[in-house]
Order: C-alpha cells, then structure tokens, then sequence
C-alpha cells in the first residue's frame, strides 16, 4: 500500500493516472514504430509527463521506484531519438536500435503498473473479505468483480504469487459458505472461484476439492451458483463429481429438477448432464436412486419437450445443425432421458460393462415409469437411437 495514501480518492487519482500510463506504454510495446515514437506522440506525451510528476505521484509508493526509474531511461532515450535526424545508413540504424530499446522499456512500465494496480486490487479485496458485512455490498461486488476480469486475462506468474500469499482463495471460500453475507456477495465469489481455477487449474483444484466450497455452492440455492458448479465439474471432471457425491449432495442436485422456475430446472438439468459425463458408478447409482429417470420423464412430457428424433428431417447437414440448436434452445427438455443416457454412454467416468449395465437399467427404469406402452416404445427408441450399440 502507499505509505501516505490521505484518502481514498488520492488511490483512486493515482490509479486513474497509472491506468492511462499503462494504456500508453501498452501502445508504445505493442507497436514501436517511428510513426508512434514522435515528439508529438499521444503515448510518449502520457509517459513524460508522468515522468515529470514523479515526485508527487511516484515518490508516495516504493513499489513505483521501478517505474520512476524505468520513466527516466525512457525519456534519455526519446531524447537521444529526436537528436539522431540523419539520413545516412548509421542514423537509420541507430533509430531502429532506440526504438526498440523505447519499446522494451515501455513493456516494463506497462507490467511495473500492472503490477502495482493488482496489488493495490487484492489488498482492497482482502480487506473487504475479511470484513463482509461492514463493506458495502455494491464496493465488495464491485471489487470482486474487477478481480474476476484481471485473473480472466490469462496466466500471470507474479499475481499467482500475489494470491497464494494472500490466502484469498480461503477468503473467497469462507465469504461463499457463510450465510449471513449477501447472496449477490456470495455468488460473485464463485465466479471468482471459477476464474482462477480457469487462471490455473493445478494450484487451485486441490483447495476446491479439500474444502466445503462444493457444500457451499449447493446449499446457496442458486442457479447462478449452480453454473459455477457446472463449470467447475467440466473443468475438473471425475475428481470432482467424486467429492460431490460423497458429501450427499446429488440429492439436492436433483431436487433442483423440481423447482418451478424454468431457468433453476434448466442449469440443473445442464449439472446433471455433465456429472452423468463424468461420474462414477457411485454417482450414477446416487442419481438414479434418487428418482432421476422419473423426473426427466415429467420434464420431457411438459410443454417444453419435443423428440430429437424430428430433426432428421433435415437433409443437409449444415441445416440440421442449425435445426437442432435452434430445436433444443426453444425445447429445453427434448429427449432428456436419451440425453442422459448418451452422456453416460460417451463419458470418461465409467467402464464399459458399466456403461452397458446402466443403459439396461434406465430402459427398464423407463417402461416402469412411463404411462403408457406408446410413451414408452417412444422414449426406448431414443435412449437405443441415440446410444451405440
């Protein structure tokens, strides 16, 4: 942090600044051309001048001591630039040889701000985590949300380290599984959750698998948070469907089906789907346990179902992809219990005389709960259609 920071709004001053500078110094990396790298440069003019109120801005935060130092080379070198004006074969090499050393010089700025921007970002963060219920709900959403963008942008060794130092992922973990914060605060942590596992797998899966982050994300009854946990199984796969059922959560997974609202049976519908994909015997076992078939049949017979079946109709191939998409988007529920099965079918958690075994066990879990021979010979003919043989 800096060590005189007089308010807020001197951060948020400073920040604004350093955001610009970023911006500029981003241009000068990205594109070191003589057309760029002139005196009346937009870009060079926003480095320079930051450059020269180094004392007021820079000289606040030791960790921009780098920069001030990194603005100082920048502007000796522009200035040997504009001097070396010959034509001759030495000046034109001499420029192109500054020119790329403005250009290095202008990615270091842009990482020494990035740098500091992240920290300044975490440490706002964890000072609202650790006090969630005395931060406003919109400043802690806010921030929270800022931080899912940065870690969004891809890998980054020095904000990895930034938070495994910080410990923001118990942080996170703790806000998400305590009731008594917001559910807004609580679902914008779990997309935060999903962000770094998307920023790096390896370093947090194990905290998602060791801690009560699954139990959280379910108990939360919300289908925001439900996609999160959607996410988390395709991106984690087996691992992952084993700690949810044996922390006796498929049940309310699959309770969620129930629900009146459309979209809650859509996104559980979509959970289900990828735990079939990569669940185990155990799993699979839990969901049909629990009445899975029987729900899907409901759901199927509802106004929003339809047969798959009926997009044959299609003949060309480009049309029928777009008859499908366009099909399942309107019918949610179209042949879910053929869904589920092919899932199963084609999926990573089982073994194949598993795989055979299951299917027998939803046909006959089909006829048994159909109402009719004809609805049953119907939903038979997708589940055997739709799987190979």
């Amino acid at each position: 942090m800096m060590e005189d920071p007089s308010s807020k709004e001197e951060i948020t001053r400073v920040l604004k600044v350093l955001e610009a500078l970023k911006q500029a110094s981003h241009e000068l990396h990205t594109l070191p051309s003589t057309n760029v790298i002139e005196s009346n440069s937009l870009a060079i003019k926003a480095l320079l001048e930051l450059e020269t109120e180094s004392d007021t801005i820079l000289s606040k935060d030791p960790h921009l001591s780098t920069l001030s130092k990194h603005l100082t080379k920048l502007k000796s070198l522009v200035d040997t630039l504009q001097k070396s004006c010959g034509h001759g074969l030495g000046s034109f090499l001499t420029r192109r040889v500054l020119i790329q050393s403005i250009s290095r010089v202008a990615g270091s700025i842009e990482s020494e701000i990035q740098a500091w921007i992240d920290r300044e970002s975490i440490e706002s963060l964890i000072k609202g985590l650790n006090e969630p219920l005395q931060t406003k709900e919109d400043d802690l959403v806010s921030l929270l949300s800022r931080f899912e963008d940065r870690v969004s942008q891809g890998f980054n060794r020095e904000l990895q380290d930034s938070v495994l130092k910080s410990k923001i992922f118990c942080l996170l973990e703790r806000v998400l599984c305590n009731p008594n914060c917001s559910k807004k605060v609580r679902e914008q942590c779990a997309f935060v959750v999903s962000a770094l596992i998307g920023f790096n797998k390896d370093v947090f899966v194990g905290q998602v698998l060791m801690g009560p982050l699954i139990h959280g994300l379910v108990s939360m009854t919300s289908w925001e948070a439900m996609k999160v946990l959607c996410s988390l199984v395709k991106s984690i796969k087996s691992p992952l469907v084993d700690e949810i059922e044996s922390n006796g959560e498929i049940p309310k997974i699959i309770s969620f089906l129930d629900y009146k609202d459309l979209q809650w049976r859509i996104v559980a519908m979509d959970c289900i789907l990828e735990i079939g994909y990569f669940g185990r015997k155990e799993a699979i076992e839990a969901m049909l346990t629990e009445g899975l078939i029987m729900k899907l049949l409901e759901l199927q017979r509802s106004e929003l179902c339809g047969d798959l079946i009926d997009t044959g109709m299609f003949h060309d191939e480009k049309e029928r992809s777009k008859g499908e998409k366009k099909f399942s988007e309107s019918h949610p529920f179209a042949s879910c219990v053929a869904r589920f099965a092919v899932q199963l079918e084609v999926g990573e958690g089982l073994r194949q005389r598993e795989k055979r075994a299951f299917k027998q066990e939803i046909l006959k879990r089909v006829r048994e709960a159909c109402v009719s021979d004809a609805e049953a010979a119907n939903v038979v003919a997708e589940v055997l259609w739709g799987s190979s043989p």
